[in-house]
């Protein structure tokens, strides 16, 4: 393959259409492997792939050149600068000291807590309960001091009388937190990674433009009763993460 291959986009008639466009062939390079070819295909080519007119693939393409994450050199074609920054991986791999050690290294600043009402997606966690611990907040590259992800967790009310918000200003993880200061034995915690355009709260405290590339994380976690003692959601920029996991075959296991 000589060409770079943007991803797929299903486009809302309601939103200006190079903006969309633009978003994702950002996306798409942006998280691109280290081994992709770097020439885009051709304006003509890029409207079809998309279904938008060559004048939109053009205004689309603007908005990239203006990043600097294009360059278009005439009669030879339009290229990914080579230093655009690569997706960092946000990695499951199936362990709570691992969930740890991927929260952790950024710094943190604690938006808000305090009791806020149990939305109603997460009503079957908490059952009958109408209030739970709410804590927000806003993760930033220790280096660049760039706003990287922000989070909302949803606490037991009974765990989170032991929590202590210091532990999370000094940018300890939610999980480290439940289990190595409050001592909650977790059992287990279920992940949900899906693809999301951001809204304009998460646009705001990441710095992105409306609409952009959101990767969107749900995590629940059980303690050694099976109760639910925290739901957390988790917003990544698009542009700086992608998603792996991990599956390790225990002794016996076929594959």
């Amino acid at each position: 393959m000589t060409e770079f291959a943007p991803d797929s986009l299903e486009l809302n008639r309601k939103l200006p259409l190079w903006y969309q466009v633009s978003q994702s062939l950002r996306a798409s390079i942006l998280g691109r492997a280290p081994e992709a070819p770097l020439r885009l295909p051709t304006e003509d080519r890029l409207a079809r792939h998309y279904g938008v007119s060559v004048l939109t693939m053009r205004q689309a393409l603007k908005e990239l050149e203006a990043e600097g994450l294009i360059s278009r050199h005439r009669r030879r074609g339009t290229f990914i600068e080579p230093d655009a920054r690569r997706a960092r991986t946000v990695r499951l791999l199936g362990s709570v000291d691992t969930i740890v050690a991927q929260q952790s290294g950024e710094e943190t600043t604690l938006l808000a807590h305090g009791p806020q009402p149990v939305p109603a997606a997460h009503a079957g966690h908490f059952p009958g309960m109408t209030e739970a611990m709410g804590y927000r907040r806003l993760r930033r590259d220790r280096e660049s001091g760039e706003p990287v992800n922000w989070a909302e967790n949803l606490i037991h009310p009974e765990v989170a009388r032991h929590i202590d918000p210091a532990d999370l200003v000094r940018g300890w993880p939610m999980t480290k937190v439940l289990r190595d200061a409050v001592g909650v034995r977790i059992s287990r915690i279920t992940d949900t990674v899906e693809a999301r355009l951001a809204d304009p709260e998460t646009a705001k405290l990441l710095d992105v433009p409306l609409l952009s590339p959101i990767l969107h994380y749900t995590g629940v976690t059980y303690d050694h009763a099976g109760r639910v003692v925290d739901v957390v959601r988790i917003h990544y920029r698009g542009d700086r993460f992608s998603f792996s996991v991990t599956v390790e075959a225990g002794a016996g296991d076929g594959v």
